[in-house]
């Protein structure tokens, strides 16, 4: 079971590097300084020994030294002994032991009770029977004065690395896990559906915390725009699915109390057929309007030719009146990107719109061109047309500029869906309208899609 945070592991960790690193960084200290000092030693005692061996001479058998000559020297004693290993001249350090062996060149370490030496001896000869024994002697170092220095600041250091390393730690692991806590408030907030327009709202970044904030921020954005298309959804098929089921139910107890003969039973379920219908047929918009928003229903685009594709949803308008005129100015041969069964959607709608508020007795004009790398496709009445203050209001779901005539042959989706639609083919639909006179809705996309 983890009972500590992210926040104290990190910081628990760190001053552990901390200490691991100044420890070993010690122990690295007190081992170089250990070489050093030795190799120091060895140096000085070596390079004061042989500047000693130029300095000594026999004259008429005596030992003669010259100026430069030390017995003494920056704690390197210098001793002279006979062939025989009898002192000849020079002081040894006090409890020196006696009887060492000489060794010509060789630099020995030697240990007594007062502690221990550094010996380098080299064979003097003056001639092919005479010669002296010269003898450097140093105090060996005492490494353990060191250490017990490096240890008294290491006592310093030490508490200071882990205070700093401890303190600065828990600020960055602070800073850095402060937008963590932000996520976390975010969506429990959201979790607990009290707010699904909170958003964490860090600056953007390249660091994985910032992009994990944005990532949250999107998700949020989408279970947002989900909900409020459920919402909306359910709204909707309840407001709209109310009439048509009041209706069924009406003509379902007036048939069981009132209704005597086959040809009111008939009646009856010719009202409730129709009024079944137009149920099936909203839920199958609101369906498809709410794939469309969720992205459940993609745009399967395809190259095909828009123009004869037009001609042919323009040729097959059964519920066109005779006495309204379908005018038709298509460019021939406009190859483009779409989805058939969309723009065949598109198309269809803003047909059925024209036939719904234009004139019985009117026109229904369809242009389709191109300019440049742009498609645009038009239809245009000359119907009831439409008020500047509701030129907006068009888009929304279930508007009806005019309830009388649009209640019957429809449930105010088309225009809606005719804006999905757009949206989807990357392209734009606008309306130009004249109140009275008509409309014409414009609707305009990108021959190829990005």
């Amino acid at each position: 079971m983890n009972i500590l945070s992210v926040k104290l592991k990190l910081t628990l960790w760190i001053t552990t590097l901390m200490l691991f690193l100044v420890s070993v960084i010690l122990a690295v200290m007190v081992y170089i300084t250990s070489m050093v000092v030795t190799e120091n030693t060895y140096n000085l005692l070596s390079s004061t020994t042989r500047q000693n061996l130029t300095g000594i001479s026999i004259e008429n058998g005596k030992l003669v030294f010259s100026e430069n000559f030390n017995f003494t020297y920056n704690g390197v004693y210098t001793l002279i002994y006979s062939d025989a290993n009898a002192l000849l001249a020079g002081q040894p350090p006090i409890n020196f032991p006696e009887n060492i062996t000489f060794e010509n060149g060789v630099t020995k370490e030697v240990e007594t009770t007062d502690g221990g030496y550094y010996i380098l001896d080299f064979w003097l000869h003056f001639n092919w029977e005479d010669g002296v024994w010269v003898r450097g002697v140093v105090t060996k170092p005492d490494v353990a004065d060191i250490i017990d220095d490096i240890k008294s600041i290491a006592l310093i250091l030490l508490p200071m690395a882990i205070l700093i390393g401890g303190i600065g730690a828990y600020l960055l692991a602070k800073s850095t896990f402060k937008p963590i806590d932000r996520i976390i408030s975010a969506a429990s907030a959201i979790g607990e559906g009290r707010d699904l327009s909170l958003r964490i709202g860090l600056p953007k970044g390249r660091d994985e915390i910032s992009r994990l904030a944005q990532a949250f921020d999107n998700m949020f954005a989408r279970l947002e725009t989900s909900f409020e298309i459920e919402k909306q959804f359910t709204s909707d098929a309840s407001h709209e699915l109310r009439t048509p089921t009041a209706v069924i139910l009406a003509q379902c107890n007036e048939a069981k109390q009132n209704y005597n003969s086959i040809e009111e039973y008939k009646q009856a379920i010719e009202v409730i057929n129709r009024q079944a219908s137009k149920m099936s047929a909203l839920i199958q918009q609101l369906l498809q309007m709410t794939r469309l928003e969720q992205g459940t229903q993609l745009a399967n685009f395809e190259t095909q030719d828009l123009s004869e594709f037009v001609n042919i949803i323009c040729s097959e308008q059964p519920d066109l009146p005779e006495t309204m005129s379908l005018d038709l100015d298509i460019q021939d041969n406009i190859i483009a990107e779409f989805d058939i069964v969309l723009m065949s959607r598109l198309l269809q709608n803003l047909i059925n719109n024209a036939i719904r508020y234009g004139n019985p007795n009117g026109y229904i004009k369809i242009k389709l061109w191109k300019q440049l790398q742009t498609i645009y496709l038009s239809v245009e009445d000359n119907g009831i047309g439409i008020s500047q203050d509701k030129l907006q209001n068009i888009w929304k779901r279930f508007y009806q500029i005019d309830e009388a005539r649009g209640s019957e042959n429809g449930a105010g989706l088309g225009l809606t869906m005719v804006k999905q639609i757009a949206n989807l083919h990357h392209g734009t639909v606008n309306v130009s309208s004249i109140e009275g006179k008509g409309s014409c809705f414009t609707f305009s996309f990108p021959e190829s899609q990005p």
